[in-house]
């Protein structure tokens, strides 16, 4: 039997949810989470898990099973997920994987690029370097050890550029050879679906469902793990803002504002990754969920569906 991976992604605020489990109740199969901010289990609200009649609707993997005090990386959700996949896959021919965080839905369907660990002085040392001399030098010096990279990459973004060299000086190999590694067949076969809308139109959801937050109680959420607020997990849109409120640096409005104006900006970003993957098939956000499964079982049933998700006919996202 073909096991099929079925990805729904698009930006925040879009209906994932809302589609995920209509498809999931069509198709009489389950949903892993690929959001890493509804893997912890102290925060809900902030997070817009699903609600428990939509978790009870159809059985759900990867919400809220952590504590935000566990360590826990996309390397280790890609581990996990894989081993969920290969048991659910036992009993089910599709599965439906849902999330707007990119790199996790791409650490399951593709594999992660690995890299060795490298003495963090080096890194510390780029830093001094780019603070002293600028720019001009990193870029300088990548072109010199990783012409192939140098010539790929933003040189602007300076970041990237010392990622890429501390790679470089730490392993005596490129960092477009680690990128060029063969990484691990999957299994099953990847089907990526993109809900998509105009700008204007994700945006105002975007403010509709911070205020929807607020009105279930996202202040009291936040006070709840203001004393926690070191941990990773909670440096996140939604509670570093009122956290901002709570240690008296800014109006509650402000801080309101400041949400919306940071999911925005994260839907955004959002875009801006996927708009990258030419496997994905958007879809307008409030097409028929008959119309997306008439399109999986399409693809499913076609003669080419080793390519799948390979349309040309792809719609691409809103800018």
């Amino acid at each position: 039997m073909q096991h099929y991976l079925i990805s729904i992604t698009g930006p925040t605020a879009i209906g994932k949810t809302g589609l995920s489990i209509k498809l999931a109740m069509a198709l009489n199969t389950e949903i892993l989470s690929a959001d890493s901010r509804q893997f912890y289990k102290e925060m809900s609200i902030g997070t817009a898990v699903p609600t428990q009649e939509e978790l009870n609707l159809v059985p759900h993997h990867f919400i809220q099973h952590l504590s935000i005090k566990d360590s826990y990386d996309v390397g280790d959700f890609e581990k996990d997920a894989l081993t969920t996949l290969d048991s659910l896959f036992a009993r089910h021919s599709s599965l439906l994987m849902v999330g707007g965080s990119g790199l996790y839905l791409k650490a399951v369907c593709e594999g992660l690029n690995y890299f060795p660990e490298v003495n963090p002085k080096i890194r510390e040392d780029l830093n001094r370097q780019y603070k002293a001399e600028g720019i001009g030098k990193l870029q300088s010096r990548l072109k010199q050890l990783d012409p192939d990279y140098a010539s790929r990459v933003d040189l602007q973004n300076h970041r990237r550029l010392i990622r890429a060299l501390e790679i470089c000086i730490g392993s005596g190999k490129t960092y477009s050879y680690f990128l060029n590694q063969p990484k691990t067949p999957r299994p099953f076969k990847s089907l990526k679906i993109g809900l998509t809308a105009p700008r204007e139109f994700i945006y105002e959801r975007i403010n509709q469902r911070v205020d929807k937050m607020m009105e279930k109680g996202l202040l009291e959420e936040a006070k709840r793990l203001f004393p926690l607020r070191q941990y990773p997990a909670l440096n996140t849109i939604g509670y570093q803002e009122i956290f901002a409120h709570l240690e008296g640096r800014c109006s509650l409005d402000f801080a309101v504002s400041e949400i919306k104006k940071n999911t925005r900006r994260f839907a955004k970003r959002q875009l801006t990754w996927f708009k990258k993957d030419p496997a994905i098939h958007w879809f307008p956000h409030d097409t028929p969920s008959s119309t997306v499964i008439t399109y999986i079982q399409q693809k499913k049933n076609s003669p080419y569906s080793s390519s799948l998700g390979s349309s040309t006919t792809n719609r691409k996202p809103s800018p």
